[in-house]
């Protein structure tokens, strides 16, 4: 009797090792993981405004690769690199901002 294949959770045959790592971590598409990394690490105040511009030139190239190839994974960690990326740079810049005008009424 024939066992039968092992089904993932909406149904489709598991895939390969190689598509697994892929779906999580999107090696393939480097501007896409560069981007999320660098979203999350522009959190650190010190390094937030450069890193934040980073994450979100790469988060932009990121999606532009996987509009170009369908098949290339790594839209999700693109989008949270633009979004943490633009929020640090919003944050970075208010806080020069703040900086600025409270010496200027000193």
């Amino acid at each position: 009797m024939q066992e039968p294949t092992p089904q993932g959770s909406i149904g489709q045959p598991l895939s390969s090792g190689d598509d697994a790592i892929q779906s999580i971590i999107p090696y393939k598409n480097v501007n896409a993981l560069l981007a999320y990394y660098l979203g999350i690490f522009s959190c650190i105040p010190c390094l937030g405004l450069p890193l934040a511009i980073a994450a979100i030139v790469l988060g932009y190239k990121g999606l532009d690769a996987c509009n170009a190839n369908p098949a290339l994974k790594g839209k999700v960690h693109a989008i949270i690199g633009i979004v943490l990326g633009t929020i640090n740079l919003l944050i970075s810049l208010g806080l020069i901002i703040m900086s600025l005008v409270a010496r200027g009424t000193q």
